[in-house]
């Protein structure tokens, strides 16, 4: 908390996602670190998209009209990316008398940017992902990624500070950005609500989509990222007795969609398969990870991977890929395994030999699915490991503390104009 008497810091939190319009794990950061942080700073909260319920949070819509047309509309993947620059204009034009502007992804990181250099305001950027590692976003946003990349770029080069995920997330920022001062990049890791994320034992859910508990669950988008692909190859060498659950968001793009289900139909005799189509609403998801026998994370490129925090509150053992940050969360051997992936070498970050990691996952899913007492003892520890080291009231007091710090840089002179309404 702030100290008695002492003015609360005056924070603008910049997020594209904000409830009820949550879809990615940066979006569940900011609506449980936004809870929290209230108790500790004097925010303000501005996200894309249709108003928002709630005080001191403002949502931005913005539209270019030219002769009563929107010239930002359309299905033109660049467009999508012009789009995301004129709401941070718009939005960094609002954020006069914040002393910290604190931005969530590249889609928010222009107008931290810009609230700098046009109000005077401190900014702080969260890192939850860098551009530079996911080259397969070409083929989403065409040359709306370059636009991307430069709004990432710009922004991390002159922020005051950067919060990185993990310390895989750290090291990965300043190999991919070498102007980066190392010492204005530090780690807070993610967290998870325990209260939320524990085990259910109601079965409706199931029910309603024809399942027994007992199954190997993924959930996440359809994505390279995410490594869904190589799932699907891995059921291939899982017993038949074996049941593989994909709870699968959008897919990036049509030509993604169609390889999976290529991938699909490719997959003959090992696990049985079922595809949930689209993210299912958090109570029905927490009741299907608690049924799950294990958790599967098989990203290749996840600088935290929240979704293995969200399992091990439920008390559920996790496989994942130890990629990027999932072998800060994931304890290997005590709260589940995880399965080497040696990348190719390129900023993909794909498996040099794709049949050996699907194989890898296989063996864990395999190893885990075959002995029901050790997996209750994983999914015990992993659950403890959550209560112990990962809530987000710690996450907020890190960062406020953080807030604190930076705006001490200045000693104690920010001043700014009064603030607008959210």
């Amino acid at each position: 908390m702030t100290a008695p008497g002492a003015e609360a810091l005056r924070v603008a939190l910049v997020t594209r996602e904000y409830p009820p319009e949550v879809y990615g794990g940066a979006g569940v950061h900011v609506e449980h670190l936004a809870a929290e942080l209230r108790a500790w700073v004097d925010l303000r909260v501005h996200c894309f998209g249709a108003p928002r319920e709630g005080a001191n949070v403002r949502a931005h819509r913005v539209e270019l009209v030219d002769s009563g047309v929107s010239a930002l509309e359309g299905p033109a993947p660049h467009l999508a990316a012009l789009r995301t620059v004129a709401h941070d204009v718009a939005i960094a034009a609002c954020l006069h008398g914040a002393e910290i502007v604190h931005s969530h992804t590249w889609y928010a990181n222009l107008a931290g940017h810009l609230a700098k250099l046009v109000h005077g305001a401190r900014h702080v950027m969260t890192s939850h992902s860098l551009e530079p590692l996911r080259p397969w976003k070409r083929e989403q946003l065409a040359g709306g990624y370059e636009l991307s990349s430069f709004c990432e770029r710009v922004a991390i080069e002159a922020a005051d500070a950067v919060i990185a995920v993990s310390e895989g997330m750290r090291a990965d920022i300043l190999r991919a950005y070498p102007q980066v001062d190392p010492g204005r990049v530090v780690v807070i890791h993610n967290g998870v609500d325990p209260s939320v994320f524990s085990p259910d034992p109601g079965r409706e859910v199931l029910a309603a989509h024809g399942l027994e508990p007992g199954y190997a669950l993924f959930v996440g988008r359809v994505t390279r990222q995410k490594g869904i692909l190589h799932l699907v190859h891995a059921a291939r060498h899982l017993p038949t007795s074996a049941h593989l659950v994909l709870c699968a968001g959008d897919p990036d793009t049509p030509a993604m969609a169609a390889e999976l289900r290529r991938a699909l139909a490719a997959a003959q005799g090992g696990a049985r398969l079922t595809v949930i189509e689209g993210m299912l609403p958090r109570a029905a998801l927490v009741q299907l990870v608690s049924h799950a026998a294990v958790f599967v994370c098989p990203s290749v490129y996840e600088p935290f991977g929240i979704v293995n925090l969200e399992a091990m509150g439920c008390g559920v053992p996790v496989v994942a890929s130890r990629v990027g940050g999932i072998p800060e969360v994931v304890a290997h051997g005590e709260t589940g395994w995880l399965v080497d992936l040696e990348a190719d070498g390129t900023a993909s970050g794909e498996p040099r030999d794709p049949e050996a990691f699907a194989r890898g996952l296989a063996a864990a899913i395999a190893r885990v699915l075959a002995d029901p007492a050790g997996a209750r003892e994983l999914g015990r520890q992993g659950r403890r490991r959550v209560e112990e080291r990962f809530t987000w009231a710690a996450v907020a007091r890190e960062t406020a503390a953080l807030y604190r710090r930076v705006a001490a840089e200045r000693g104690g002179a920010l001043r700014a104009p009064a603030r607008a309404d959210p």
